[in-house]
């Protein structure tokens, strides 16, 4: 049975949030020793996972970080670390996912939206509207 042109099934979505909830938790505790992750807030929004549960994309967001990407390399390099310190959080899993770490940009397309929805031209085409209406 084939995924493509579809969205992830109910089983990806579920599996890629019990991921995502562990591995924040994890980062929250501090079990990886590494000067940059234990001083770096890091909010995991969300993990996606690969049709056969195999690969896990876990998308982060360094809070306050002068550098992002030196915080992806080095999540990206304690990932088979991260791997094994997840099993027991994840032993209903038949196997454990590859993590794989990404910057999630989202935050940054909401800013610029919300920027975009807030500039002068926009609110002055909203602006006729209201008076239209009055």
């Amino acid at each position: 049975m084939s995924n493509a042109g579809k969205g992830p099934s109910q089983r990806m979505l579920r599996v890629g949030e019990q991921v995502r909830h562990a591995l924040a938790e994890m980062l929250q505790r501090g079990e990886i020793r590494d000067d940059l992750i234990e001083t770096t807030v890091i909010s995991v929004s969300e993990v996606r996972m690969s049709p056969d549960l195999k690969i896990a994309n876990a998308y982060v967001a360094p809070l306050g970080a002068k550098d992002d990407d030196a915080v992806i390399a080095a999540l990206n390099r304690h990932a088979r670390f991260i791997r094994g310190r997840m099993s027991p959080a994840l032993r209903q899993m038949k196997y454990m996912p590859e993590f794989r770490f990404r910057l999630d940009t989202s935050y940054d397309n909401f800013q610029k939206i919300n920027d975009l929805l807030h500039s002068p031209e926009v609110a002055r085409d909203l602006g006729h509207d209201d008076e239209d209406k009055e």
